[in-house]
C-alpha cells in the first residue's frame, strides 16, 4: 500500500509541475547533452522580453547549426586531403615538407608538374618562400603557376633562376605580382629571355616592399635599361641590385642608356649592395656611375670586377669613392688595372675607414704596388685581400706578410715567387684565425710542405676549412707525407692536391699517411686527387675509408691513368695566368 501510494504521489507530483518545467523538459529532450547551455541563457527572456521560441523555430535553428558544423568539418577534411596531396607531391620529388618554404630547385620539373603544383597552392596558405630554380623545362609555361599566386599572397621570396623563361613568362609574372604585395626578394637570374625588351613586363608591377632584385646573366641590353631604371626608381627599400654578367648593359652611356640607370640610383638611398660584374663598363660608364655615389650613403658592397675596359680610367671613380663611408667590400679583380689606376685607388683608401675586403687580384700591375697598398689599408679590420695572379715579386711577398695576421683567407695562387718563400707567410698567420689557404700553382717545394706541416702541428691551422695545393708537382713524396702525418687540420672541409692535366705521378709512398689522417678529418666534404696514380689495392683502401662518409672524391678512373703518361693534352684548367 505504501509503495502504491508513493507511486501515485510521484505521478501526482508530475501532474502538478509548473508550465515552465514542462517547457524546459521538452527542450532538454530535443537537445543533446553536448549542446545544452546554462540555464541562464534560456531564462534571459525575463530581461529582454522576447518570449520563448516555438518548437519549429528551435528545430530550424538546430538544423542551421548542424549544417554550419557539417560545412566546417567538410572544409577541414578537404584541407587534410589537400595537405596530404602536397606531402605526396614533395616526397615524390625527394623534398622535405615545409608549410612556409617550397624549395624545388634542381627537380627537373615539367609543365605537368608545374600545373599540379599550381593546384596545390591553396593548401599552402602560410607559404613565404618559393624556389623553382634550375628547372629548364618549365620555361614557356609559367602562366600555369602565376595564375594561382593569389592563393599564396604572403610570399616574400620568389626565385626562378635558369628556368628558360621567355617574354610571355615575364609578362605573366608581372600580371601576377599584384597578388603578392609582401614580396621582398625576386631572382630571375640566368634566364636569357628576360632581356631584349621583355623586362618591360615588370615595369610598374613590383611593390615598394621589394628589397632584393637579381637579374644576373639575363642578356640585358641598352634596350632594357629604361625599364630597369624605372623599376629601381620605384623601389625605395631596395637594398640589393645584382645585374652582373650582362655584357651589353653598358654599351650606350647616354641618358637613355647606362646613364639613365645610374640616375635612378638617386632614388635608392637604401641600397647596400650593387653588383655590376662583367657588364661591359667603360671609362665613360665610370663617369656616369661616379655621379650617383653621393646618393648611396648606405652602400657596403660594390662589385665592378671583370670589366676589362676600365683600364686607365679608374681615377674617374676613385675621386667619388670617399662618399661611400660605409663601404666594406670593393671588388676590382680582372679589370686590367694599370699602375696609374692602382695609384689613384691607393690615394682614396685611407678615407674608406669601414673597408674589410679589397680584391685587386688577376691584375698583373697589382704585384708592383703591394707595399703602398698594404700601407694605405686599415689592416686591423681587413679580412680579405686576395692577390692571386698578380705577378708578385720578393718585395711584394714581404709586404703582404704584414697583412696576413689579420686576414681570414690567404690566396696567392699562380704566383711562382711564393715557392721557397712560403715560410714567410705561414709564420705570420694568427692561430685559429685563417679559414682558407689557396696556394695553387705556386711552384712549392718539399721544404715548403714541411714548414706547412710544422705550422699544422702547432695548431695554427686548426680552423682551416679550405686548403688548395693543386698544380704543385715539384713537391716530393716526403713533403706530402709530412703534411698528412702532422695532424692539426680537424676543421678541414675541402682539400685539393690535383696535378696539372699534362702530368701524372704515383702517390703510393704518401697515401698511407693520408689514409691514417682521414679519421682525424671529420668535416671533410671534398678530396681532389686528379692525375695521381695508384694501384687497385690503394684504391680499395681509400674507398673503404670513405665508404660511410659524404665525401666528394675527385680522382681519375683506373683506365685513364696509363693515358696520362702517353699524352700531354692541355685542359682549360691549364690556361690560367702564370707569372
Amino acid at each position: 500500500m505504501d509503495s502504491a501510494e508513493g507511486q501515485r504521489g510521484r505521478e501526482g507530483g508530475g501532474q502538478r509541475r509548473s508550465p515552465l518545467d514542462v517547457i524546459m523538459n521538452q527542450i532538454r529532450r530535443k537537445r543533446t547533452a553536448s549542446d545544452r547551455k546554462p540555464l541562464g541563457r534560456f531564462l534571459s527572456w525575463t530581461s529582454d522580453r522576447k518570449g520563448i521560441p516555438e518548437d519549429g523555430e528551435t528545430e530550424g535553428r538546430e538544423e542551421e547549426g548542424g549544417r554550419s558544423s557539417g560545412a566546417a568539418v567538410a572544409v577541414e577534411s578537404e584541407r587534410d586531403v589537400g595537405w596530404g596531396r602536397v606531402c605526396v607531391f614533395l616526397q615524390r620529388l625527394g623534398k622535405k615538407v615545409d608549410s612556409r618554404s617550397l624549395n624545388l630547385a634542381h627537380c627537373d620539373l615539367t609543365a605537368t608538374d608545374l600545373l599540379e603544383l599550381a593546384t596545390l597552392l591553396e593548401f599552402l596558405p602560410l607559404l613565404e618562400e618559393v624556389d623553382l630554380s634550375w628547372n629548364e623545362l618549365i620555361g614557356g609555361c609559367l602562366a600555369a603557376l602565376t595564375s594561382h599566386l593569389q592563393r599564396v599572397g604572403g610570399i616574400r621570396a620568389l626565385r626562378l633562376c635558369s628556368c628558360r623563361l621567355n617574354a610571355d613568362d615575364v609578362a605573366a609574372l608581372g600580371e601576377a605580382l599584384g597578388c603578392v604585395p609582401l614580396l621582398e626578394v625576386l631572382d630571375l637570374s640566368w634566364n636569357g629571355g628576360v632581356g631584349g625588351g621583355a623586362l618591360q613586363g615588370l615595369l610598374g608591377k613590383l611593390h615598394p616592399t621589394l628589397r632584393e632584385l637579381r637579374l644576373v646573366a639575363c642578356r640585358l641590353t641598352a634596350a632594357d635599361v629604361p625599364a630597369l631604371g624605372g623599376m629601381v626608381s620605384a623601389l625605395p627599400r631596395l637594398s640589393v641590385l645584382d645585374v652582373s654578367c650582362n655584357p651589353q648593359l653598358a654599351q650606350e652611356v647616354d641618358v637613355g642608356g647606362f646613364r639613365g640607370l645610374t640616375s635612378s640610383l638617386s632614388h635608392a638611398a637604401s641600397l647596400t649592395t650593387l653588383r655590376l660584374q662583367a657588364c661591359g663598363l667603360t671609362t665613360d660608364s665610370l663617369d656616369a656611375l661616379s655621379g650617383s655615389l653621393r646618393c648611396l650613403p648606405s652602400l657596403r658592397e660594390l662589385d665592378l670586377s671583370c670589366n676589362k675596359s676600365l683600364a686607365g680610367g679608374l681615377s674617374r671613380l676613385t675621386l667619388h669613392l670617399s662618399h661611400l663611408t660605409q663601404l666594406e667590400s670593393l671588388d676590382l679583380h680582372l679589370c686590367c688595372l694599370t699602375h696609374s689606376d692602382l695609384e689613384a685607388l691607393i690615394q682614396v683608401l685611407p678615407s674608406l675607414t669601414a673597408l674589410t675586403e679589397l680584391d685587386v687580384s688577376s691584375n698583373k700591375a697589382s704585384g708592383g704596388v703591394v707595399h703602398p697598398l698594404v700601407s694605405a689599408l686599415p689592416l686591423t679590420q681587413m679580412r680579405r685581400l686576395p692577390l692571386n695572379s698578380c705577378s708578385l715579386n720578393e718585395e711584394s711577398v714581404t709586404a703582404f706578410a704584414l697583412a696576413v695576421p689579420y686576414l681570414r683567407g690567404v690566396d696567392v695562387s699562380w704566383c711562382k715567387v711564393v715557392g721557397g718563400r712560403l715560410a714567410l707567410l705561414l709564420d705570420a698567420l694568427q692561430p685559429s684565425l685563417i679559414l682558407e689557404l689557396r696556394l695553387s700553382s705556386c711552384a712549392l717545394a718539399t721544404e715548403d710542405l714541411r714548414h706547412l706541416a710544422a705550422v699544422c702541428r702547432r695548431g695554427c691551422l686548426s680552423s682551416l676549412r679550405v686548403l688548395d695545393l693543386s698544380y704543385n708537382g715539384s713537391v716530393g713524396d716526403d713533403g706530402w707525407f709530412a703534411l698528412f702525418a702532422a695532424g692539426g687540420l680537424g676543421s678541414l672541409e675541402d682539400v685539393d692536391l690535383s696535378l696539372r692535366p699534362s702530368t701524372s705521378a704515383p702517390c703510393s709512398r704518401w697515401l698511407p699517411a693520408l689514409l691514417t689522417a682521414l679519421p682525424r678529418l671529420p668535416a671533410l666534404t671534398r678530396l681532389a686527387l686528379r692525375r695521381w696514380t695508384m694501384g687497385s689495392q690503394d684504391r680499395q683502401q681509400l674507398n673503404h675509408r670513405l665508404r660511410k662518409r659524404s665525401v666528394l672524391l675527385e680522382w681519375d678512373p683506373p683506365n685513364t691513368e696509363s693515358a696520362f703518361k702517353a699524352t700531354s693534352q692541355e685542359s682549360p684548367e691549364d690556361s690560367q695566368p702564370e707569372e
